[in-house]
């Protein structure tokens, strides 16, 4: 019988809620507008967490300046997440970029557009019989 769900697991889900509620409530940086905290991966220890964020736009320029301020920010955000969760220790965070949100938007209209193609060919077939 296998652990089904871990403690780290529960604890960084915890963290996932509590820093996006930070990071839409407190956080005034333009440069962080329209941010989404995907996952949260801690340590064994709860020392680090791991925070993977996605920005809505797609530029690189904006995304690396997104990031810079939240490193930069972290112990502001550690700080209140302190305050928010009732634990021993409050891990040391580090934001990175999550890519996976744009690029599933991106193989979603892959997808659409060559159903549109398709349907276009079959129509133009049938027209022409």
């Amino acid at each position: 019988m296998g652990k089904d769900f871990s403690r780290t697991d529960r604890v960084g889900q915890q963290y996932q809620r509590e820093i996006a509620m930070i990071l839409q409530r407190e956080i005034k940086d333009p440069r962080v507008s329209l941010v989404t905290v995907s996952a949260v991966e801690v340590s064994r220890d709860l020392a680090y967490a791991k925070v993977f964020v996605t920005f809505m736009q797609d530029d690189d320029g904006a995304v690396k300046a997104g990031l810079k301020v939240l490193n930069e920010a972290s112990g502001f955000i550690r700080s209140l997440l302190g305050k928010r969760v009732r634990a021993r220790i409050t891990p040391e965070l580090r934001f990175v970029h999550d890519p996976s949100l744009n690029e599933g938007i991106r193989m979603s209209r892959l997808v659409d557009e060559a159903i549109r193609n398709d349907k276009q060919r079959s129509g133009s077939k049938d027209g022409d019989e």
